[in-house]
């Protein structure tokens, strides 16, 4: 039994080091993903499914809170929306709050979790079910169907088909992309002149107007970013960095 449970812990404490290498790896991936614009063609395809993610956040807040979901549009220019009823206060939030939730809880799991195979294939059949399921109740556009379909396949295929460490690079690149949708978009508004809150996604704008004049956007923005940032950097820490300090610490 002490043969097996040290053989255990030395798969597990490899798998450790194999994380932590594939995250630093995925993070390098993200950066030069979002500073060659060359490269765009590659974020594109990310860009939709962090929407897709986006509007799953104002959309599912909106039904937990008593609402509806009327329409769930991504558009093929990256944007997008969900006409929703219900509690504003929560559902404005939601979508980058929702997205960074979603990108944190993804990218712990996927670095404590060793079965990350199973993982892409439970969130691709998620992703496919959802979108499947938001038929029965909400106007989809087709860009929005086609980008929860396909992507929900092709992590299933990446799961059943593919190397572990594949499998952990791609959904660590998504995990960090969906978790930092709000600071890429806050950037992008800070770096862009011509762009003005609002104009990219007004959530932060909208949230100013109906819940908190006196703030301007721009704050509930930043804030929003903020969390999205601490919410990542705590699934980092907790999942890669923490485990292999208490290993450290034993040895």
């Amino acid at each position: 039994m002490n043969v097996r449970l040290q053989n255990f812990r030395s798969k597990f404490n490899t798998f450790r080091r194999q994380a932590l290498l594939l995250a630093f790896v995925a993070l390098i991936a993200v950066f030069v993903l979002w500073n060659v614009p060359q490269l765009g063609f590659l974020l594109y395809p990310i860009r939709l499914f962090v929407t897709f993610v986006h509007e799953g956040g104002h959309s599912l807040v909106a039904l937990l809170t008593g609402g509806h979901v009327s329409a769930f549009v991504v558009n093929a220019d990256g944007s997008g929306f969900a006409r929703t009823t219900g509690n504003f206060l929560l559902i404005l939030p939601a979508g980058y709050l929702g997205a960074a939730f979603f990108g944190a809880a993804l990218f712990y799991i996927v670095n404590t979790v060793p079965f990350t195979r199973a993982i892409s294939m439970l969130v691709g059949g998620g992703l496919v079910l959802a979108t499947l399921i938001t038929l029965l109740f909400a106007s989809i556009n087709t860009t929005a169907f086609i980008v929860g379909v396909i992507f929900g396949l092709l992590l299933i295929g990446l799961g059943w088909k593919v190397r572990r460490d594949v499998n952990m690079i791609v959904l660590d690149v998504l995990a960090m992309l969906a978790g930092l949708n709000a600071v890429l978009d806050l950037l992008y508004l800070v770096s862009n002149d011509s762009a003005s809150l609002g104009s990219v996604r007004n959530d932060a704008a909208a949230f100013s107007n109906l819940i908190t004049p006196i703030l301007p956007g721009a704050v509930w923005a930043f804030v929003w970013a903020a969390i999205a940032v601490i919410m990542l950097g705590m699934a980092v820490y907790w999942s890669v960095i923490h485990p292999l300090r208490q290993r450290d610490t034993l040895e």
